[in-house]
């Protein structure tokens, strides 16, 4: 299953990469969040078989995005035995929470806003600096190194915090535009 979760996931990273390079050499710098909704022509053949397409693509990639999630919840829980009650729970709560994102975040763009601010911050600030605290816990020669990746650590902090709501912000501020489902 891992095989399959590895060719899904570059399939997919292809036609979304694909999609984002045809639809900047189209439009521009006046591409919307949501690429599809600036081709306006319902009777195109063109059009109508990329939106089939695309919702090919999301219908096929849903249960692999869950194989994934379920899996990684599981071992974060460390639960090892399978359990069917369980099992239809957890894939439960996670189409309620992704179908109450669905209908409340407005764009894609505030979503990978979010993703962005703190996925960055933690691969580029807090995890490299938390995992050197963490190694160099009982080494006493690495003292000014530790303080160092301890500030390191605290300037993660400080622009997530700076950050975080700023995306947030941005967010609330543009509820208003029409560029949403």
């Amino acid at each position: 299953m891992q095989m399959v979760s590895n060719i899904s996931f570059f399939a997919m990273f292809v036609m979304y990469f694909l999609t984002a390079i045809f639809g900047y050499l189209t439009f521009y710098e006046n591409v919307q969040s949501d690429l599809l909704h600036k081709y306006q022509s319902k009777d195109d053949v063109l059009i109508l078989t990329v939106r089939v397409a695309v919702i090919v693509a999301v219908i096929l990639t849903v249960p692999v995005l869950f194989f994934t999630v379920r899996s990684s919840l599981f071992e974060l829980a460390k639960k090892t035995k399978f359990n069917l009650c369980r099992h239809i729970f957890v894939t439960i709560i996670l189409l309620v929470i992704i179908n109450l994102l669905v209908i409340f975040i407005p764009s894609m763009k505030d979503i990978f806003g979010v993703v962005g601010v703190t996925s960055a911050n933690m691969l580029i600030f807090i995890l490299p600096s938390s995992l050197y605290l963490k190694i160099t816990n009982q080494d006493e020669d690495k003292g000014t190194q530790r303080i160092w990746a301890a500030l390191f650590l605290g300037l993660g902090v400080l622009f997530s915090l700076v950050s975080i709501p700023l995306v947030i912000y941005d967010w609330a501020c543009s509820s208003g535009s029409d560029e949403g489902h």
